[in-house]
């Protein structure tokens, strides 16, 4: 940026170049759209996905409803678990075969995890179920909906920075390979009678 306010100051100067200007340019416009648009966006991104979750929120909590579950007995780990949620999720609980009552009153029975490293027949715990009396994922709360909406806006507002970044570094890319083709031209015309006597170097 100090380089661009250096060429702005000098721009009535011969010697600065029409690229010079328009490097100035691009540097104040990228800092423009750093400091005003990467903000924006990621405000826009960050309430945009917070509605969207916070909806999602809402309707886990009409639809899903907890339960006391009491366990039977320890049920064995399955070999493998294809949903990434099933894996982290029984990486820290316990599988048991329980008995449940659900909302509506229909008891049911099956295979669920718990917090507990070493359940006994007979012990307590809380599980959510969903309105047909299912085993189903604890709802998500507002609190982390609220995290990953502001995760999502941070993430949004960097890639926009990123992005204009980016775009400005390609642009003098371009223009300073466009002085090196003209630099080469120019010495390309004058190179053959440098330093010649009488050639009026």
């Amino acid at each position: 940026m100090r380089t661009a306010v250096g060429v702005w100051r000098r721009r009535h100067s011969p010697l600065c170049r029409p690229t010079d200007l328009v490097e100035a340019w691009v540097a104040f416009a990228a800092v423009l759209l750093i400091a005003v648009a990467a903000p924006a966006v990621g405000w826009i991104c960050g309430s945009l996905t917070g509605e969207s979750l916070h909806r999602s929120v809402r309707i886990q909590h009409e639809q899903r409803h907890p339960a006391t579950a009491v366990v039977v007995r320890a049920a064995p780990s399955p070999a493998a678990a294809p949903d990434p949620e099933i894996s982290s999720e029984r990486a820290t609980h316990t599988r048991v075969v329980a008995n449940w009552m659900a909302y509506d009153g229909s008891r049911h029975s099956g295979t669920v995890f718990m917090s507990e490293r070493s359940p006994r027949p007979g012990d307590r715990f809380r599980i959510w179920t969903d309105a047909q009396g299912r085993s189903v994922q604890r709802p998500l709360d507002g609190a982390t909906a609220s995290a990953h909406a502001a995760l999502a806006g941070l993430g949004a507002g960097a890639a926009t920075a990123g992005l204009v970044e980016g775009g400005r570094r390609l642009v003098v890319w371009r223009l300073t390979q466009r002085r090196y083709a003209r630099l080469d031209e120019a010495w390309a015309e004058a190179g053959p009678d440098w330093g010649r006597t009488g050639a009026g170097s």
